[in-house]
């Protein structure tokens, strides 16, 4: 199974190339719209495409409609869009929607799921009844902490994170640094792939 992964933010990138290689998948990456499309038009041959809906040179859904005029099954991926956007997607032949906040199992669940023809979008983001529930991991940091800990699941910089929630970049390391005691990570990757694994986000 041949995946291209299309994302601006590195750390993400990362995450889902461990996350399906370590299924077995092939995967590519790239970082632009336009690098994706270069891909696809080199090598058609992916079972799935998935694009971030915020990468440099989407346009919104006008890069989906762009990289489906190839030919190729193309998925969206994002943290931000709603669900009207995932229902555009949809309507206009996406082989499926995935809120960045997918919990790792369920990721790869879809990515095979779609790569075998099927259209995939989770029933509680479509349904929009987005409920938080008590969570182990959750409970151990504080409000702000999970914050921060969601931007770095999102392959956020400190500083876009701090621009986020309206602090310093500062503010924002303090928190990197007590939410990785907290969690036992090392690293962000580290800490964004236990928060995933935990089904946190």
């Amino acid at each position: 199974m041949r995946i291209l992964i299309a994302d601006d933010h590195d750390l993400l990138r990362d995450m889902f190339v461990l996350f399906l290689q370590g299924e077995r998948m092939e995967v590519d990456t790239a970082a632009t719209l336009e690098g994706a499309l270069r891909r696809i038009e080199d090598d058609a041959d992916y079972d799935l495409v998935i694009l971030d809906y915020n990468m440099p040179g989407m346009n919104g859904l006008d890069g989906l409609a762009r990289a489906l005029e190839s030919g190729a099954r193309v998925a969206l991926i994002s943290g931000e869009a709603t669900r009207e956007v995932a229902e555009k997607a949809l309507s206009s032949g996406a082989a499926g929607f995935l809120p960045k906040t997918l919990p790792a199992k369920s990721m790869i669940n879809a990515v095979r799921f779609m790569a075998m023809g099927e259209q995939y979008a989770p029933l509680d983001f479509m349904k929009a009844t987005h409920e938080t529930a008590a969570h182990p991991l959750a409970d151990k940091l504080t409000p702000r902490e999970l914050q921060v800990l969601k931007g770095l699941t999102e392959g956020k910089a400190n500083k876009e994170i701090a621009r986020d929630l309206d602090v310093t970049e500062p503010t924002v390391k303090l928190h990197v640094k007590t939410l990785y005691r907290k969690v036992g990570a090392a690293n962000r990757t580290q800490a964004a792939l236990i928060a995933r694994e935990a089904g946190l986000f």
